[in-house]
This record gives C-alpha cells, sequence and structure tokens, in this order.
C-alpha cells in the first residue's frame, strides 16, 4: 500500500489524470490530495460563500472521475490543472447564474479588493503584450466587471449579482473599461 503511494507519489498530475481516467481510485485521491486546496483558495478568491465553493468543489471532481478520459485521450501537451480550473471556473459560472436567476444576492457575495489579485496579475501577465498592459492599468473596479463578463462569461445580471452593484453600474463599467482598453491599445 505505501509503495503504491510512493510511487503514485512521483507521478505528474497528466499521468494521475491518465490513471483516472482508467478507473484507478488511488490516482484519483492523490489527484484531490495535490489539487484541492489551491483550487479551493482559487475558488474563495472569486466567491466568498464557503457553500457555494463546497458544492463547485464536490461538482468538480465529480466530473473528473466521469470525464478523465476527455482529458487523457485528446489533449496533447495540455496541463491536466489547466483542465481541472476551467471545470471548476465553469461549475462557478453556472452556480452564480443559478443565484443570478433566483435574483436574490449571494449570502456572502465576493467582495472586491482595492488592490488586483495575484490571479488578475497572473492572468494579465499570462495574456501579455500590450493587451496584458492594459489590464493591468485598469482600475480594480473596471477590471472586476470585465472579468466577470467577458472572461467569466457572465451577463450583465449575474455580474450585478456577484459585484453586489446595480445593473446600471456594471453596464457602465464595462462601458468605461472597453473605452479604457480601446485608448490603451490605441
Amino acid at each position: 500500500m505505501r509503495a503504491r503511494r510512493r510511487a503514485l507519489d512521483k507521478l505528474d498530475e497528466e499521468r494521475l489524470l491518465r490513471l483516472v481516467a482508467k478507473g484507478d481510485r488511488g490516482a484519483f485521491d492523490e489527484l484531490y490530495r495535490r489539487t484541492a486546496p489551491w483550487l479551493a483558495v482559487r475558488l474563495r478568491r472569486r466567491c466568498a460563500d464557503e457553500q457555494i465553493v463546497a458544492e463547485v468543489m464536490q461538482e468538480t471532481f465529480l466530473a473528473v472521475w466521469r470525464a478523465a478520459g476527455a482529458f487523457a485521450g485528446s489533449v496533447v501537451g495540455g496541463s491536466a490543472v489547466g483542465w481541472l480550473w476551467t471545470i471548476a471556473a465553469r461549475r462557478l459560472v453556472d452556480a452564480f447564474r443559478r443565484r443570478a436567476h433566483h435574483a436574490e444576492p449571494p449570502a456572502a457575495a465576493a467582495h472586491l479588493a482595492n488592490a488586483p489579485a495575484a490571479e488578475d496579475e497572473a492572468l494579465a501577465a499570462a495574456i501579455g503584450g500590450d493587451v496584458g498592459d492594459a489590464l493591468r492599468r485598469l482600475a480594480p473596479e473596471l477590471r472586476a466587471v470585465l472579468q466577470a463578463t467577458v472572461l467569466d462569461g457572465l451577463s450583465v445580471r449575474e455580474t450585478a449579482v456577484l459585484l453586489r452593484l446595480p445593473e446600471g453600474t456594471v453596464k457602465t463599467r464595462a462601458r468605461r473599461a472597453r473605452i479604457a482598453m480601446r485608448k490603451e491599445l490605441a
């Protein structure tokens, strides 16, 4: 048992995911042990409601267990953790949409910090070049609206619920963000 655990401990996430695709419960447990902590932190950065985060975590790892073959069979040179985050981010967007559909703000909605998050900075750096520079120079409140509407694919209404803003404010900030980006990139 220990030898098996040590063997799994030496594998990277992509190889673990390929074993999960074959139904290997030990590989799934190891993948969960490695990825669940950072995934939860990332989700909490976008959503302060622990109940939603817990639901998204559960839905994400259930999807990984069921669909690991989709990664293992189709991705060449892809990142397992990137694939995992994509699943989690989509589940989080779905959770926000369910909340927005009921037109009630979440009990503990995500709050915005005045300083940009490390994730926002990493995103801007990953985009790179002039677009990344323009994103870094955006005011945090404009960047938050841009991230929710463009990158996360939320509607104006869903963004309003998430950011606890009136829909008109979301529309205004989205317009200001687009104008600022155009000026920066011109």
